[in-house]
């Protein structure tokens, strides 16, 4: 029988539940175990999140030659530890009007291999 050296909980944001989840660790760091889940969504979710944090990042920016802010986000989630690089990137941007939605802004923010687009129109 193998005996876990650490235990780390999540909350599920999956759905509306919240499932509080253990993700167990033997003695070589490998996964040994999840529990707390009540659907497969929440135990992928806990295996990615002990092993591979990742978060979608949205923000908005000043587009030259508009007074409305514009909306943006990244194409797909970029690594937890990116997340300080990847706002700086996107604080920076200054895209010129007309924007569309949908428009790539970046196509590799801070080397995550992950766009960066815009999820309104800017006249």
């Amino acid at each position: 029988m193998q005996f876990a050296t650490e235990v780390k909980t999540y909350t599920c944001i999956c759905c509306p539940l919240g499932c509080q989840l253990e993700v167990s660790f033997d003695e070589e760091g490998a996964l040994s175990e999840v529990s707390g889940y009540t659907c497969a969504r929440g135990r992928e979710y806990a295996l990615e999140e002990a092993v591979r944090p990742v978060r979608m990042v949205t923000a908005i920016v000043c587009a030259e030659g508009s007074l409305e802010p514009l909306s943006v986000k990244t194409a797909a989630p970029v690594p937890k530890e990116s997340l300080a690089d990847v706002l700086a990137a996107i604080r920076e941007l200054r895209p010129k009007a007309p924007v569309s939605a949908g428009s790539v802004l970046v196509e590799d923010v801070c080397g995550t291999g992950v766009a960066v687009v815009a999820t309104k129109d800017i006249p």
